[in-house]
């Protein structure tokens, strides 16, 4: 599908025109989007703009980093927008000059769409041209990773107050997935914040004050992003490092209990195996009460060795409660 939008000499905004029509030189600034274009409409990035091959090529291609590339009488700018179902990146092309804007998109962008209701209904927005329309595209895009991060943010507080040891494994698994979802934001939000200093740094560009105010803007917003999500994976690893923590104090805790359980039964072990060779010779065989004498003994000592082991701490299993 492809919308137009184009403020004509006579400060009239006109909508849904032909595409032929920007050949009249009536209009001050145009804007076309091809949104999830077919491939006879894709052609026309070459066959009827007449665009650079290398530009169309990445453009048409997948998936592109972030980035700003500079032709004769215009600049090439590739931006991610996240899918909020998905969280994947998908590839957002505009072309950009003084006279028009042209986006290229295979995926449905809202912020597109936002964008262009924006202009019809603020007519003072119109003079600005065509970088702020530029502003206006990246600026949604950028608002709506805001909402992704915040989700994931609420979710690892509440697992954080979750985690214990009777659920830390089912959790874990939910902060492996949520620290996924943190890995596909990272590598959107981090090229796109190199994108803005690029933008705000270019000479090319010849930005003027107000303009430099609003890139700066969306710049401040991704460097905000980027400390959410390095905090946010920071807090994942603390989470698995305090799982892990867990797991080694609970499995040392059962090891100390099998320890205890073998020490006590191994004198057990030793005096049963004595009296159990047969042996002609032992006279304590032949006793009345020589059996029950053996067991007292045996009973007696196992009961020092568990107050032994109960002075000492060694018998404190309430950390695992």
């Amino acid at each position: 599908m492809i919308y137009t939008l184009g403020l004509t000499k006579d400060q009239k905004l006109l909508s849904d025109f032909p595409l032929e029509a920007i050949h009249d030189d009536k209009f001050e600034w145009y804007w076309v989007d091809f949104d999830a274009p077919t491939a006879k409409e894709s052609q026309l990035l070459a066959s009827f703009f007449q665009f650079h091959p290398l530009a169309v090529e990445d453009a048409i291609s997948r998936l592109q980093r972030p980035k700003i590339d500079y032709y004769s009488d215009y600049h090439f700018t590739v931006i991610h927008r996240l899918n909020q179902q998905t969280i994947e990146a998908e590839e957002v092309n505009l072309f950009v000059s003084t006279k028009f804007v042209i986006t290229y998109h295979k995926f449905h962008a809202p912020e597109l769409e936002l964008t262009r209701k924006r202009l019809l209904t603020h007519p003072k927005f119109w003079e600005r041209g065509t970088i702020y329309i530029m502003y206006q595209i990246i600026d949604k895009i950028v608002d709506n990773f805001f909402p992704m991060i915040y989700n994931i943010e609420d979710h690892l507080n509440t697992i954080e107050d979750k985690l214990d040891y009777k659920n830390s494994v089912a959790l874990m698994n939910d902060v492996f997935d949520l620290r996924n979802d943190l890995l596909h934001l990272r590598r959107t939000v981090l090229p796109m914040r190199d994108l803005l200093y690029s933008i705000l740094s270019s000479k090319r560009l010849q930005l003027v004050p107000q303009e430099q105010a609003y890139f700066g803007d969306v710049h401040d917003h991704l460097v905000k992003l980027t400390e959410m999500v390095e905090s946010n994976r920071e807090l994942t690893a603390d989470m698995r490092d305090s799982h892990m923590s867990m797991n080694a104090i609970r499995m040392n805790n059962i090891m100390m209990t099998l320890t205890i359980v073998s020490t006590i039964f191994i004198p057990l072990t030793f005096i049963a195996g004595i009296y159990g060779m047969n042996f002609i010779n032992m006279p304590e065989l032949e006793w009345h009460y020589g059996y029950f004498i053996v067991l007292g003994a045996m009973l007696l000592l196992g009961g020092s060795m568990l107050i032994l082991f109960k002075k000492r701490g060694w018998l404190d299993f309430s950390k695992d409660k």
